[in-house]
């Protein structure tokens, strides 16, 4: 019964994600509510619940001040010459912008921590997204893909846990993975030139300084549209805005007024950041007072977005002080001698207090970050409705150990490609704690019973991360979401088939360079 209703729990809360029954947060605290009481968690399930909040809550803090310190960074300008040197290299072609964005991502995923991947990712790259009319969910695709298939680095949790588990050295596993890395990668980036294809395709080559933004107008999305209307100095509402601007109202990162909750965008005068062919919800045209591209919530204007170069918030003398504060920062994550919480904690502190002296403006910049911060830690906190139940009422166990057991003992030789495919879904549905150290150790002691190496049980065990990071019990990916203002089950539908090919090619090519055995 308990694996029943653990699966059952899971494909309902992704179906109504992925068809918009209900928002993440929502479905994340009322399905695995409904299916504990019924899985006879009774008035047990509020101390099960607390039980993995309790756990989530420093990331939580993490996520909260990383959140506010990037975008503190945003405001002052930090990133502005960032994002203009991306445009130089790549241009203003969709295709290059979206390889560019899998590049920057593969190469800052290998400090082995996704949360920070995804802030400066989403930091440098959103905004051109943004300023091209590109959809964001190909941002928060490309992201994961790339950071998902380098989660397998000796330094990365997953690695390390694989390691312990069964008494191997990280690097007996990593380093004879290496050709399987290298072809997950290679087909990361195949993927990333498709879909930046696709938006090429969809938008057309747009020219930033000049009057025609995009190849076809009848294929720009309705946020295109107005931002070639406002590059000609006659934007609706937003007369002589030029094109330095960014026309979305609701991105997560330095913009006031995105939802709490982290979904994406469908209300009056927001934008649905993947439906680029218009219809119910995609129009960007009238803001909440009626008028076309009217004031954002908390009185923000149109033009008061990331990279507007009139922004208050600038502080170009400051500069070089706040480069040096962030190469700071980031020292200190990698070398870890600090919680990561109270890293950017000081962090935020410092950059407001030399930023904007003033209390008054100290004030105003907490709360304009505001709601990227609600959005990004509910959806944490939701998430320890889920563990908890799962944890609490003894379905994952149950689900890991039904699967287990429905494997043949003819299938044994078969063991560690079987490793390879299950780590998929199991990653996918549980924590890497709960399978490493709870189902590995088992799959392990049956393959040594045909003589299959616990090492090589180890390399099958990590190939399925690329699907790993996409799941909603991985804080790292709903800050990712959160951050490019993007429906998770958006980035589900998108993702996951293409993370999925990624772990098994290089689950094929393992069996082919012959460290992990076929039969």
């Amino acid at each position: 019964m308990l694996v029943l209703l653990g699966y059952l729990m899971v494909l309902t809360f992704m179906v109504l994600i992925m068809t918009k029954r209900l928002s993440p947060m929502l479905a994340l605290i009322m399905v695995p509510t409904i299916f504990g009481l019924f899985a006879g968690a009774g008035l047990g399930i509020g101390d099960m619940v607390i039980e993995a909040i309790g756990d989530l809550a420093p990331t939580a803090a993490l996520l909260m001040f990383a959140i506010m310190y990037f975008g503190l960074m945003i405001d002052v300008g930090l990133f502005d010459p960032l994002v203009r040197l991306i445009l130089r290299v790549t241009g203003n072609d969709p295709a290059k912008v979206v390889l560019g964005t899998a590049l920057l991502a593969g190469a800052v995923s290998l400090d082995g921590d996704g949360s920070t991947t995804f802030i400066v990712t989403t930091a440098a790259m959103l905004p051109i997204y943004l300023k091209l009319g590109m959809s964001p969910v190909v941002l928060t695709c490309v992201a994961g893909l790339a950071n998902g298939t380098l989660n397998i680095v000796p330094w990365g949790g997953p690695t390390v846990r694989a390691a312990a588990a069964l008494g191997v050295q990280p690097s007996e596993i990593f380093v004879p993975l290496v050709p399987s890395l290298v072809a997950g990668l290679v087909l990361v980036f195949v993927f990333s030139w498709l879909l930046g294809l696709s938006e090429r395709r969809r938008l057309g080559t747009l020219e930033l300084g000049g009057s025609k933004l995009a190849a076809a107008a009848s294929a720009m999305s309705p946020l295109s549209q107005e931002l070639a209307s406002a590059s000609r100095g006659g934007g609706p509402g937003v007369p002589g805005v030029g094109v330095s601007m960014f026309t979305s109202p609701t991105v997560a990162l330095g913009v006031r007024g995105g939802r709490a909750d982290g979904s994406r965008a469908d209300g009056p005068g927001e934008r649905a950041v993947d439906n680029p062919g218009g219809g119910a919800g995609s129009g960007a045209g009238s803001g909440s007072d009626g008028s076309a591209n009217g004031s954002l919530g908390g009185g923000v204007t149109m033009a008061d977005t990331m990279l507007d170069p009139d922004r208050p918030t600038l502080r170009p003398r400051m500069i070089w002080f706040n480069l040096v504060l962030t190469v700071a920062v980031m020292v200190l994550l990698v070398a870890d001698l600090f919680p990561l919480a109270y890293v950017f904690m000081v962090g935020t502190a410092v950059a407001l207090l030399v930023n904007f002296p003033r209390v008054k403006e100290q004030s105003a910049e907490i709360v304009a970050h505001a709601p990227s911060i609600v959005g990004v830690v509910s959806m944490v906190f939701a998430a320890g409705v889920l563990i908890g139940v799962l944890n609490g009422t003894g379905m994952v166990d149950a689900m890991a150990q039904w699967l287990v057991d429905v494997i043949p003992t003819s299938m044994g030789p078969y063991l560690a490609v079987i490793t390879g495919v299950l780590s998929l879904p199991l990653t996918f549905f549980m924590s890497n704690d709960a399978f490493y150290f709870g189902i590995l150790p088992v799959l392990a002691q049956s393959g040594a019973a045909f003589g299959i190496d616990p090492v090589e049980m180890a390399r099958a065990s990590v190939v399925g991360q690329p699907v790993h990071l996409q799941s909603p019990l991985v804080p790292a990916i709903l800050l990712l979401v959160s951050l490019a203002n993007v429906n998770l089950g958006d980035h589900h539908k998108k993702v996951l088939w293409r993370a999925a090919i990624v772990s098994l090619v290089m689950l094929a090519v393992a069996i082919v360079v012959g460290v992990i055995p076929w039969g």
